[in-house]
């Protein structure tokens, strides 16, 4: 998930790095500054959407993995359990049977 998540922000960061250099080139009019800096703008709100999509389905993958690592857990922990109560009562039954046939 930590590979993932570098991964994008690598992305994120080259995309915007080239939008911005796109942005800061000398434009014959000044209107196209407005332009330029309007179209930079709208193309940061869309790149961070896509990107914070794939933050959260990272997230999501990771959240996953933790519920099925619990579950697992929980599943081990409870075969464990019933083997030591089953192993309990039959030492129980074992020593009853010794003491009453004494």
């Amino acid at each position: 998930a930590a590979e993932k998540s570098a991964e994008i922000s690598n992305k994120w960061t080259k995309d915007t790095l080239a939008k911005l250099s796109d942005m800061s080139k000398v434009k014959q009019e000044p209107a196209d500054y407005a332009k330029a800096m309007t179209e930079f703008t709208s193309a940061s709100a869309e790149v961070a959407a896509e990107h914070m999509a794939a933050f959260a389905e990272i997230a999501k993958k990771v959240q996953m993995d933790t519920v099925e690592l619990m579950m697992a857990a929980g599943k081990d922990m409870s075969e464990e359990a019933t083997a030591a109560v089953k192993k309990a009562t039959a030492d129980a039954t074992a020593a009853s049977k010794k003491a009453t046939t004494k």
